[in-house]
């Protein structure tokens, strides 16, 4: 059926003719139509293919994706970039996933997500808030990792993060190393700072793009 095509029916049905006679059709009745299938909007079915290799905004090797039919068939298939997901495909992939989770770090491929998470975190800065009112206090990797995820949204398992040996119970400028699925490692610099309610950041940020604004309006003319 080509494209864009409407198959409509009458709302009303015109009586049969007699024998060599046209059939009558009311002005107004037999030109109300009903919708059968409307090819043109209807959701079109996407590809589903496997990865061979990483390709940005959709995964990585190995990884099943649901791609709309002309990108597949027009550029993921003809550059080798996806296959279709036979049985004998699906094995493959499954087997050399397998292969990478049991070798050595040194031999993995990093996923895609995780090639992802590392970009995002070497651009990202950590910060921490301490409270003052809870006499001594010390940042552990606990602290770390829940931090990582309120303020970056980052899940990383404590076995997963380094942080200074020396314990960190002043505020000041810090490091801390996120490993990502046990193959690649980022430092990532880490501000112990006071702690502050959500309330209490925003209204600050909110004066300083007042003074800001104030800072780069002109001066009245004389």
């Amino acid at each position: 059926m080509p494209g864009g095509t409407v198959v409509v029916e009458r709302w009303w049905k015109v009586n049969l003719p007699k024998e060599g006679e046209e059939p009558k059709l009311h002005p107004r009745r037999h030109r109300i139509y009903r919708v059968l299938e409307d090819t043109k909007h209807k959701k079109k079915e996407k590809m589903e293919l496997l990865l061979t290799q990483t390709v940005p905004k959709l995964g990585g090797r190995g990884d099943t994706v649901f791609v709309e039919k002309p990108l597949g068939r027009n550029k993921l298939l003809p550059q080798g970039l996806a296959v279709y997901p036979s049985p004998e495909n699906k094995k493959m992939f499954e087997e050399e996933k397998r292969r990478q989770q049991e070798g050595a770090p040194e031999d993995r491929i990093q996923t895609w997500t995780g090639e992802m998470t590392l970009r995002y975190l070497r651009d990202s800065h950590l910060e921490v808030g301490m409270k003052n009112n809870v006499g001594q206090w010390e940042v552990t990797k606990e602290i770390v990792a829940r931090n990582l995820f309120k303020n970056l949204g980052v899940v990383a398992p404590v076995e997963a993060l380094k942080i200074p040996e020396e314990p960190i119970t002043k505020k000041g400028e810090y490091w801390c190393e996120v490993t990502v699925n046990g193959i690649d490692t980022v430092r990532i610099p880490m501000s112990v700072v006071n702690f502050e309610r959500e309330r209490t950041k925003l209204y600050k940020q909110r004066v300083a793009r007042r003074a800001a604004a104030g800072a780069e309006a002109p001066e009245p003319g004389p």
